[in-house]
């Protein structure tokens, strides 16, 4: 057997007939319908909002491929596509998050100069005093990055669980950052950051829940150490969007404000009153409307006021988390969107704050947020290439004559007569004839091949009545579902339960599109589907600018087709179907997934953590600062309790029953157990 193979590129075909160890180029006849109009990158900027998500620190360049700002407006750009190839180069593959250091640096940077900004406008008589919470991203290096980036500003962390507080007592190493103590609380959880204090730290233990009063004193007493303590109270104030649910009467932590004075007459009982210094509330995560920041900073003002006329030593405001991420870019109270900016949201809190202390003749508090999101999400990108693509089937209807069955000269009649006027009634007509020919194939009325030429009539009703629609303005609500029934589905090498749980879990929206071939247009519109065999393992919802679209433009693949085919022929023509593979990669990337998506990824089907590159900006260009390896099979099996030198050897046994039995050959044996052996310590996903 023979092969010959077809690359399909950009408009041309290049046929490589291996027999003969050469390779002729025919182009393909250009089509004569009228011109289009030319694909810009602008036009790219509008489709997948760039300027709107990703302002300033993604754009596209001249040459259609998306480049990263890390600096903001300060200066500097990488091509994100020649990053990646470079990447490949050094034997990393994908899938793969990059962390851009510099851009973690400047949101911990416009965080503080937004707050220093409204403090300075305002005249306000106090400070700003951020924390990172470590849930939104744990991983080593972007925590003692955010300490080290924060340092010139006593940036600190929030712990929420103990772990996390053993995370935050070793790494924060400024002094007067703060280390905020929240979640449940246990002995040992209390006495550790009360001894924290011994090394110079500056933990505030947040009561939560009223058994932990007592506990605290208990501590107190015993360690003769005087804790710094907090509340963190349930506002009436609703969230708003996903996290709504969340605040109020019923929220799963915080006191309500019969329990908060309790809190004051135990603390005060003990003789620590004076400790209670810092109110904390939290209102959702991801607050899209500023109507609901200014509602709640209003109500727990006039709260912390009241703790401070009560007699507690009052120095700390924690406003907690909520400022949100534009993740479509309208700019809108939408759940995936926000209707303000990071300086209205330091205004109103500084604004509202200050009317309530002045009012009471108060000292105005040090204002600490909990900024997790908008501090993480934007420097890290997850880049992914497509590894295949299922489409409608595309064959040329079949002619069909008179003998034939009539459920086939039925729908080959209503196939030759689709128009702009009747593609309505033909829509139903081609679905109604495909059920009554599977009814009929089902009792045996209907041969496989009859089967087959139906569907491909079917599917060519379809592509005929989808090109009607291109173009025309309006589409009958029943036809509606016609775009998402022909759209492609691309193959991606990822997992989204690992590497954007939260679109699947929640739906959440995250900007997702090429990296490059962005001066193309996007000619399919398709769904993504991931590694796993789930069927929940996709995303089919993307950023819209007036709601959510259900697919995304996309460019096609760029392909080679082998045909295998006898040496007595050579002609295409004569061939098998063609196998296709892809010819050029095709790169595409999730934004602003920096937070909680690489901590609370699961190992659905055991597909590990991915490869993660830290980028740092340089004068000339770029450099690597650190490589963290994704997981390796091994690893991930040890994850369920697997030991691969245990799987290894019970591979070894049953080769050797195997070879006894006269099924394997040495030579099979071999290969099986190095093949087996090589997977083991090989990337959990799939390789060039």
């Amino acid at each position: 057997m023979d092969s010959k193979s077809i690359t399909v590129h950009n408009g041309s075909e290049i046929y490589n007939n291996n027999s003969l160890n050469k390779t002729e180029q025919i182009e393909v006849e250009p089509s004569k319908s009228k011109p289009k109009k030319v694909w810009t990158i602008e036009d790219s900027e509008k489709l997948y909002r760039i300027q709107g998500w990703g302002n300033p620190y993604f754009s596209i360049n001249s040459a259609g491929h998306v480049t990263v700002s890390p600096k903001g407006d300060l200066g500097g750009s990488i091509d994100l596509h020649e990053l990646v190839e470079s990447i490949k180069q050094r034997n990393i593959g994908l899938p793969l998050i990059i962390r851009f250091s510099d851009i973690l640096e400047d949101r911990i940077e416009r965080l503080n100069a937004c707050f220093s900004k409204a403090i300075a406008r305002y005249k306000y008589k106090n400070s700003y005093r951020g924390v990172f919470p470590v849930k939104c991203n744990q991983h080593r290096q972007l925590v003692e990055e955010v300490v080290k980036f924060g340092k010139p500003n006593k940036f600190g962390l929030e712990a929420g669980s103990k772990p996390e507080l053993l995370i935050a007592i070793a790494t924060l190493n400024t002094p007067g950052a703060l280390i905020i103590c929240n979640g449940y609380k246990d002995r040992e959880y209390i006495e550790t950051a009360m001894l924290a204090q011994r090394l110079g730290k500056t933990p505030i233990i947040v009561i939560e829940q009223v058994e932990e009063v007592q506990l605290v004193i208990e501590a107190s007493r015993k360690l003769n150490i005087k804790p710094v303590v907090g509340v963190r109270v349930k506002l009436s104030t609703k969230g708003i969007g996903r996290w709504a649910g969340t605040t109020g009467d019923r929220a799963k932590f915080g006191l309500n404000i019969p329990e908060i004075i309790q809190v004051v007459n135990q603390l005060k009982s003990a003789g620590i009153l004076d400790s209670l210094q810092l109110l904390h509330f939290h209102v959702g995560s991801q607050i899209s409307s500023i109507s609901v920041i200014k509602d709640a900073i209003r109500e727990a003002s006039q709260i912390y006021v009241e703790l401070a006329q009560l007699g507690a030593n009052m120095k700390y405001l924690d406003v907690g988390g909520g400022l949100a991420v534009d993740y479509d870019g309208s700019k809108t109270n939408f759940y995936a969107s926000k209707n303000y900016d990071m300086q209205n949201y330091a205004n109103d809190i500084v604004a509202e704050v200050k009317e309530a202390c002045e009012e009471k003749n108060i000292l105005p508090p040090i204002l600490v947020s909990e900024s997790g999101r908008a501090v993480a999400s934007h420097q890290s990108v997850l880049v992914f290439d497509v590894l295949g693509v299922s489409q409608v089937p595309n064959q040329e209807a079949e002619i069909i004559t008179k003998d034939e069955h009539l459920i086939l000269q039925n729908l080959y009649e209503t196939y030759q007569s689709i128009n702009p006027k009747n593609y309505q009634e033909a829509y139903h007509d081609a679905i109604q004839f495909k059920e009554e020919s599977i009814s009929l194939f089902n009792f045996g009325y209907l041969s496989i091949t009859e089967r087959a030429k139906v569907e491909k009539l079917y599917w060519g009703c379809f592509r005929k009545i989808q090109e009607i629609l291109k173009s025309s303005e309006y589409i009958p609500d029943d036809l509606e579902d016609l775009e998402k029934i022909m759209a492609s589905i691309y193959y991606i090498n990822l997992s989204v339960f690992q590497s954007a749980p939260d679109s699947w879990a929640i739906n959440q929206l995250f900007p997702i599109m090429p990296i490059h071939r962005l001066d193309e247009e996007p000619t399919e519109k398709a769904i993504l589907a991931d590694l796993t065999c789930d069927s929940d393992g996709k995303i089919d919802q993307f950023i819209d600018l007036r709601d959510v679209k259900l697919l995304l433009e996309l460019h096609p693949l760029k392909l080679t087709y082998k045909y295998f085919q006898s040496t007595a022929s050579d002609t295409v023509e004569n061939s098998a179907l063609p196998i296709a593979s892809i010819s050029e990669p095709y790169y595409l990337a999730l934004f602003l997934g920096g937070a909680y998506q690489e901590i609370m990824g699961n190992l659905h089907n055991l597909f590990g953590d991915v490869n993660v590159v830290h980028i740092k900006l340089t004068p000339s260009g770029y450099k690597i600062e650190h490589v963290v390896k994704g997981d390796t099979m091994t690893e991930v099996l040890s994850y369920v309790q697997y030991n691969s030198d245990g799987l290894v050897e019970s591979i070894r046994r049953q080769t050797e029953q195997a070879l006894q039995e006269e099924k394997i050959t040495i030579k099979e044996s071999r290969m099986l157990l190095q093949n087996y052996e090589r997977s083991l310590s090989s990337y959990t996903y799939l390789s060039d």
